[in-house]
């Protein structure tokens, strides 16, 4: 019997199983796919992690300890690969002669570094000119003492006095930050930027030189072995957390732990719980749509597996042996289903990441495929066996032979869920997005973080809120709208009007199902494209911002380079060439960064949202500094700190070119800046450089920003850099945007939404024709009726075509503006993820069009198919009812 069930199914049933068996499979390629990229992306964050930071470890050996025995500790510790000791010396200054005259700077750096250290860390020196040994300048210092390979310089050390060295290169310290950070100080105590002059001597003259000098000290720089590492960045941030305490734990005091590599881990594993938040956020609903699709297409035959089931049991078959029946059913759409699912999976696999488990590990990217599987299976269980059940237990014979149960208003309508859930939802959404609020928290003190979830609340319920509210909506129409429907199908069916709205009205509740299901499934590919598109134009946002323009020429610290030196980087591929001051001023006793520019021309190379102010639009606040050149931006910072109200007077205090004092020059408070191109993130001011220049009798750029137009940047750069030299740092849009991103910005997040942007126009598509062409299946008994009683074959195709038209209308406008509202709730609610927020939402207009394309062609060919099945001749068609 079971054999022969499942030859009948497979060969009268099959456009029903195929059907539900396309449902399971998507919702089993979706979870597998996503659940492994997601594992495989956390291994990547931590690979990246690892991969940025130059020394691990910065052992900084106290005073009074003897450095031999910190680092024969250090060497014997478990995990250690390299241990090297490193000399650092403060100096008074340093000097040389140049062109006749000579250059001073201030107070900076020596340090020692012993044989084999380059190869060691090779990441944290690069070589600009000169040899790769010997004695090294950073790049700021020789060009503060326009110092070259060859050229002699000299240090000033306290205890011992000036001693002179022959520089053999001139170098870059791309991780100065950490390099010469205070080992054991807390975060706000770090400077906040690195020395400006530097010189790094071997370890045996570095010895020599510093022999009986004062404030000098010895850190033990540290690589790790990464390989037994947890690919999980949390995991991995707790191991090296770990392991540097206990190292700290067994010097008895002697070594304090700079755990570099920690801190990347840390900001990794902060990533790491966006994305498993954008997982939940952006991934869940579209497995939990598939699943809703499965259950609407195998109810679609609901009505016939219920008529089978009593004939069935007419037959004499006993309620266990139906039971395997619907069993057998449930076990092909999920077996098979899921196989598909999977094979779907990793093929998705292949073609876009190369790999069928997505990058993950071994051990566990099949976890997660076989909890897809299982997924899958009670998926299908759900949809085909629990109904069978249901109707073994609460469904007589007689009832199964009726055509149409009296229908009672659903409960959720009765007691109004659906505002309820919407209202929640507001008010979950408005405490969400309110002040210092953050989704990823990070407690102070507190070497774990963690994820409020209770803010997921807000886009859950809305997305369930409007689904009912769109069914409440869709059964008022069809159940007391039937003028309407007979004015809208007349059209189309002629004096069948009245009937085929009739059958609509009937058909309520099927027709209110597939709304929402396509309202649902349009909503998941609105929200999922926005939020990716306005992240990747966010991100292109922060890049821009942190480089200033798509190439800048930054001129070190204390160079008078004048503005007319802007006609020199006019090379070939450039537009527009743009100077900006940048001084330090004094508000009170708080020293902040300044930025002069022309307020007339500075868009002309880089671009200012009307997000970055507040008190006026960008254009606005640059015309009130054109028209009134002491009017001064200031950060909001800053002005809620002093107090500030607009028109105010704020006297700063810059230093004067003549009389190198600091003087005090008088602007007045226009408006509040919170993002500027080059600008810290913090505090700063914003002014006019003209009459920065009048007031102070200086008018040096501290930078040049460079439009090329959004081309040939890297190249541009390039020849920049070698016409400069080490006179000036060169970087550009396409460099700056490799590094101001984070893992989960620069690889991940691209890859989650392909998954999901693929899928989404899949389930728009499932959701459109699936439940539509099962529905006009089951209604062919229905088509070869009326066409006994005199319905023409224009008729019948104006019923099935006003069918289609009452699903797709509704359903991709109420998808649209479910998916609108979402958008929005979601980019708020994940501000952190954005740097700086968007002032609006990027649309990628050609996805949406192919998401909408592919949902009307997919209800199309159902009704198309529906018209091709009513033409069969009637008596053959009620002969195979």
């Amino acid at each position: 019997m079971i054999t022969a069930w499942a030859k009948g199914l497979t060969r009268h049933r099959t456009g029903r199983l195929l059907a539900a068996l396309a449902g399971v499979a998507l919702a089993v390629a979706l979870i597998a796919a996503l659940g492994s990229f997601l594992t495989a992306s956390k291994a990547t964050m931590t690979q990246r992690a690892l991969r940025s930071v130059a020394v691990d470890w910065q052992v900084q050996v106290q005073p009074g300890a003897d450095p031999n025995t910190v680092l024969s500790l250090v060497r014997k510790a478990p995990g250690t690969q390299t241990a090297l000791p490193v000399g650092y010396a403060h100096t008074t200054g340093f000097s040389a002669q140049a062109h006749g005259s000579t250059q001073t700077t201030g107070p900076g750096i020596a340090l020692g570094l012993p044989d084999g250290y380059r190869d060691r860390f090779p990441d944290a020196i690069r070589t600009l000119a000169g040899s790769p040994t010997g004695v090294l300048l950073a790049q700021q210092t020789a060009s503060n003492l326009h110092a070259a390979p060859g050229d002699t310089i000299t240090v000033g050390l306290p205890g011992v006095g000036r001693r002179q060295v022959t520089v053999n290169a001139v170098v870059d310290l791309p991780q100065a930050d950490s390099l010469f950070q205070t080992v054991g100080a807390p975060s706000q105590s770090q400077p906040t930027a690195p020395p400006d002059n530097v010189v790094l001597l071997p370890a045996a003259q570095f010895a020599a030189l510093t022999h009986g000098a004062t404030a000098t000290t010895t850190q033990i720089h540290v690589a790790r072995d990464h390989t037994h590492l947890p690919t999980d960045p949390a995991a991995a941030f707790t191991t090296v957390t770990g392991a540097a305490h206990n190292l700290e734990a067994h010097s008895a005091g002697t070594a304090l732990v700079g755990n570099n590599v920690g801190a990347a881990l840390d900001s990794a594993r902060q990533d790491a719980l966006y994305a498993q938040v954008l997982f939940l956020f952006l991934g869940v609903p579209g497995a939990v749509l598939a699943a809703a699709l499965t259950a609407a297409v195998a109810s679609a035959g609901g009505d016939r597996r219920r008529r089978e089931q009593g004939l069935l049991r007419l037959r004499g078959l006993r309620p266990g042996q139906i039971t395997a029946l619907a069993a057998l059913e449930a076990a092909l759409i999920g077996l098979l289903g899921g196989l598909v699912g999977l094979g779907t999976a990793a093929l998705t696999g292949h073609l876009v990441f190369g790999a069928a488990s997505f990058g993950a590990g071994r051990a566990t990217w099949p976890l997660w495929y076989g909890v897809a599987f299982a997924l899958g299976a009670a998926v299908a269980a759900g949809a085909v066996l629990v109904p069978a059940l249901r109707d073994l237990r609460t469904v007589t014979v007689a009832e199964t032979r009726k055509e149409n149960s009296p229908r009672r208003t659903p409960w959720w309508m009765r007691y109004g869920l659906d505002f309820v859930l919407l209202a929640g939802s507001w008010l979950v959404f408005r405490a969400s997005s309110g002040n210092q609020y953050a989704l990823v928290l990070a407690p102070e003190g507190v070497p774990t973080i963690s994820v409020s979830y209770w803010a997921f609340l807000g886009p859950v319920l809305l997305w369930i809120g409007a689904a009912l509210l769109v069914w409440r909506l869709t059964l008022l129409a069809l159940d007391h709208g039937r003028p309407a429907l007979t004015r809208l199908a007349r059209p189309l069916t002629g004096n069948l009007a009245g009937t085929t709205a009739a059958t609509l009205s009937r058909r309520s509740r099927t027709l209110a199902r597939s709304v929402v299901l396509l309202a649902l499934a349009v909503s998941f590919a609105v929200s999922t494209a926005v939020f990716n598109a306005t992240y990747r134009q966010q991100a292109e946002v922060d890049a821009r911002l942190t480089n200033g323009a798509d190439v800048t020429v930054t001129e070190p610290p204390g160079a008078h380079i004048p503005p007319t030196e802007a006609t020199a980087l006019q090379v070939s591929g450039v537009r527009h060439v743009e100077p900006l001051q940048h001084r330090f001023a004094y508000v009170g006793s708080d020293l902040q960064d300044l930025y002069g520019v022309r307020p007339d021309t500075v868009t002309r190379a880089t671009s200012l949202q009307d997000a970055y102010f507040a008190g006026g639009t960008a254009q606005q606040l640059m015309r009130s500094l054109a028209r009134r050149p002491d009017n001064l931006l200031v950060s909001e910072e800053t002005v809620h700190d002093f107090q500030l109200r607009p028109g105010d007077t704020v006297n700063l205090r810059i230093q004067d070119a003549r009389t190198k004092a600091l003087r005090t020059v008088p602007f007045h408070y226009a408006g509040v800046v919170k993002e500027f191109p080059t600008a810290p993130k913090d505090s700063f001011f914003v002014a006019n450089a003209a009459y920065i220049t009048r007031t102070t009798g200086n008018d040096a750029v501290g930078a040049f920003l460079i439009d090329t137009g959004g081309s040939r940047q890297q190249q541009i750069a390039a020849h920049l850099r070698k016409q400069l030299g080490s006179d000036a740092t060169v970087t550009d849009l396409t460099q700056t945007r490799g590094t101001v991103g984070t893992s989960l910005t620069s690889v991940d997040l691209a890859g989650l939404t392909r998954i999901e942007l693929a899928f989404a126009v899949l389930l728009a598509a499932g959701a459109g024709g699936l439940v539509l062409a099962l529905g006009l299946a089951e209604r062919r008994r229905t088509f070869a009726i009326a066409t006994v009683l005199g319905a023409t074959k224009r008729q019948l195709r104006g019923m099935v075509l006003t069918e289609a038209l009452l699903l797709a209308a509704p359903g991709l406008a109420a998808g649209t503006l479910i998916g609108w509202a979402l958008s929005q709730m979601l980019v708020k609610v994940l501000t952190g993820v954005f740097d700086p927020p968007p002032a609006t939402l990027a649309v990628p207009g050609a996805y949406l069009t192919l998401t909408g394309l592919a949902a009307v062609t997919a209800v199309l060919a159902a009704a198309l198919n529906g018209i091709r099945s009513s033409r069969r001749p009637a008596v053959e068609e009620l002969r195979d009812m």
